[in-house]
């Protein structure tokens, strides 16, 4: 066989799009090119790679296993580049995080300086939902990712960054609320099912022995935020995602002394995962800096006062 590396990335990213004129374009090659690429590498292997029903191109259970290797390889390759890169004392690659959507408030400043130091380095950061940002960590589709809830599992690992406070919060009208128990005399909103946010709340709410019905369920914490400003209601929100909002008193810290409800922001990895240069790099800066960084950018929580 002499199949080349040209044909493998072709292979593994018409299996990845599952279409050849999606491979050409985020190749940035013609689809004539790809298709004698691929049937190039077809060539060498007696076993259909792929097939095609109707007009849709599938990839057979064999296509599949050589698009794994294929995947390997291509990886191997990478480090191997990395690594020569890295020895002469640049670094490049592709760092990948995906983040939880409250995360959006805090991984930008855990990475400022890191990418300014390193300019070859090329960051793809997936702001999503708890459940989303955890199945792509398992299947290795990035290298690192921001909660503020650990897995339950233990596949993982990881590293502190910063507290996580949650607090009440009403708009400047909200009558005002001395215990848990009158949560429920006013407008509740909650965030969606698998929220962060949410399952921190639940959990504090329970172990408080309250139970608050939600008025509304909302799907960010920007639209829980809009709707506790218009007086929909109150609700229990991150202080990262509200200091705007707290210095124009559009919204307002109730005070409650059970509160705030404390969580901590954590990276974390897969285990036994070999990082590339990068992610090694990147998690050697994490260690060193953390704590830096969130005084630098973070100290402004210590300034509110619950109201």
């Amino acid at each position: 066989m002499h199949y080349t590396l040209h044909q493998l990335i072709v292979f593994h990213k018409v299996c990845e799009t599952k279409s050849i004129t999606k491979a050409a374009e985020e190749l940035f090659l013609t689809q004539p090119a790809v298709s004698i690429q691929l049937k190039n590498f077809q060539h060498q292997f007696d076993i259909p790679l792929t097939e095609v029903i109707g007009r849709q191109l599938y990839i057979t259970d064999f296509g599949k296993e050589i698009a794994l290797a294929a995947e390997r390889i291509i990886h191997e390759v990478s480090r191997i580049n990395d690594k020569t890169l890295a020895y002469q004392g640049q670094l490049f690659g592709k760092l990948k995080i995906g983040v939880v959507s409250t995360g959006k408030y805090v991984m930008p400043f855990f990475l400022e300086s890191f990418l300014k130091t390193h300019k070859g380095i090329e960051l793809y950061l997936d702001v999503t939902n708890k459940k989303k940002v955890i199945e792509s960590l398992y299947s290795n589709e990035i290298d690192f990712a921001l909660v503020s809830i650990l897995p339950k599992d233990d596949q993982f690992e990881s590293t502190p960054l910063m507290e996580n406070e949650l607090y009440l919060v009403g708009n400047k009208n909200t009558p005002r609320i001395k215990k848990l128990s009158e949560l429920n005399k006013t407008s509740f909103i909650y965030r969606e099912l698998g929220s962060g946010t949410r399952i921190t709340m639940e959990q504090f709410l329970q172990a408080e022995n309250t139970i608050v019905q939600p008025t509304l369920e909302l799907a960010t914490n920007e639209a829980v935020k809009q709707a506790v400003i218009a007086g929909l209601g109150v609700s229990i929100l991150p202080i990262i995602g509200i200091k705007n909002e707290l210095l124009q008193n559009d919204l307002h810290i109730i005070s409650m002394k059970q509160l705030p409800i404390k969580s901590t922001w954590n990276l974390i990895w897969l285990k036994n995962k070999r990082l590339a240069p990068v992610g090694e790099k990147y998690l050697e800066y994490i260690q060193t800096h953390k704590q830096s960084i969130m005084e630098k950018h973070f100290s402004w929580t210590k300034n509110f006062k619950k109201a």
